[in-house]
């Protein structure tokens, strides 16, 4: 397998001698980067940018295994989703940096197949209040910047509306669901709070409506936040009658890894938008530290990446998960180029990024690339009903090639080149 720009001896794995050779001329090439990790410092790189490939190659994948993006997530019919939505918000960052027009087509394509002249998107209701089916119009920001087509400013103003009159808990959060009632998912803060960030910023809304993103965030953090681990469970139950919840605070019982990756995700997207100036910034970036140094504690010491229920990596039937490791890379490697964290991280995020590649990206005899072992799916309730245990998360199927993962990896590589600039 290829290096990454900041590649480590990583004797764990078998390699061939063809790709050893590689891996050796990749070190060679990307020193400038692995002094960086060692040093802690961000500093210059020879060319060619190894992140930069490999984001490149995984999504060039991506479009060949699925020719239409919104076949994505393994789905038959068209649907406006969370998951198409973050593979075509990665995309679109893809393009901006390489200004490779296949990725903006490809993703041109997708939304004009749903968004008619008027911003109606096919197959989103409103009435539902599904707060997933916000991240799928975060994309549409570029594409209006891009295009300046009106239609899709209108299918932004469309999706904001939802805002306007989703259920909230009585402490002010959107309920995950209007099926989910009184319920805050870590996921949700992601699909809710950076779309809605962003409409305050660019849409020129009152400057309170910050106020009410930040409560997204530190509410949810207050609500989900475990003391003795410095983790975040997956969901809150504010009424507490929910199977899964604990009847004494609410909690989920299990800290799942790509839920609090969507937290992590969501943390720093939303300081994109919130002004320099507002006070709960600070607040954000103390949470996404504690976090950070909370999820570094239950790393795999071998690859740096870390498991599908984070807190107990050594029991029986727990795997080492890519979508929460792509999503921890992200967001730590964007976090140390926005300065929300030291250059000390640097370290920690560069070792996990040499370990994903190591450990689940696969190249195919189809020539394309692959990467494995991404939980398909994991919620709580619901019918069949999905207790949250440590049975049950384990229990879903795993999968390659999941957008959740395809996405979250494109962002990763997009933040960790920065290293190598």
């Amino acid at each position: 397998m290829e290096s990454s720009g900041c590649l480590k001896d990583n004797k764990y794995l078998g390699v061939s001698k063809s790709n050893l050779e590689f891996m050796k001329i990749s070190r060679i090439i990307t020193v400038g980067c692995f002094l960086s990790c060692m040093l802690f410092s961000v500093q210059a790189s020879k060319k060619p940018n190894v992140y930069l490939k490999w984001a490149n190659e995984i999504a060039k994948s991506e479009i060949t295994r699925n020719p239409q993006l919104w076949q994505a997530d393994f789905v038959k019919k068209p649907k406006w989703g969370y998951t198409q939505g973050l593979n075509a918000y990665s995309l679109i960052k893809l393009y901006l940096t390489s200004k490779d027009t296949t990725y903006f087509n490809y993703v041109k394509t997708f939304a004009d197949f749903f968004i008619d002249a008027d911003g109606n998107i096919k197959t989103y209701k409103l009435e539902e209040y599904n707060i997933d089916r916000l991240n799928g119009g975060k994309f549409l920001f570029d594409m209006y910047d891009l295009t300046k087509d009106e239609k899709y400013l209108k299918a932004i103003k469309l999706l904001r509306k939802q805002i306007d009159n989703h259920p909230r808990t009585d402490i002010g959060v959107f309920w995950h669901k209007k099926v989910y009632p009184y319920q805050v998912w870590l996921d949700g803060l992601y699909m809710g709070a950076p779309f809605y960030a962003q409409c305050v910023k660019e849409l020129k809304e009152p400057k309170a409506n910050y106020d009410d993103v930040v409560k997204q965030l530190l509410f949810g953090d207050k609500v989900t936040l475990d003391l003795k681990t410095g983790l975040n469970f997956h969901a809150w139950d504010e009424k507490k009658v929910q199977a899964w919840a604990n009847k004494e605070n609410g909690h989920s019982p299990n800290f799942w890894g790509r839920s609090m990756g969507w937290y992590m995700m969501a943390m720093v997207d939303v300081l994109d938008f919130l002004p320099k100036t507002h006070p709960a910034r600070k607040d954000i970036i103390a949470n996404f530290k504690r976090l950070t140094d909370a999820l570094a504690k239950y790393q795999d010491p071998k690859t740096h990446v870390w498991y599908q229920v984070t807190n107990i990596p050594n029991r029986e039937g727990n795997y080492l998960e890519s979508s929460c490791s792509a999503m921890y890379i992200y967001a730590i490697a964007k976090a140390i180029n926005k300065k929300y964290l030291p250059k000390s991280y640097t370290k920690m995020v560069c070792e996990s990024y040499d370990g994903f590649v190591q450990a689940f990206i696969q190249r195919n005899e189809t020539g394309t690339i692959s990467i494995t072992n991404a939980c398909a799916v994991a919620g709580l309730g619901g019918d069949p009903y999905r207790s949250g245990t440590f049975e049950y998360y384990i229990s879903e199927p795993i999968r390659s090639d999941d957008p959740k993962v395809v996405g979250s990896f494109i962002l990763a590589s997009l933040e960790m080149a920065k290293f190598c600039k």
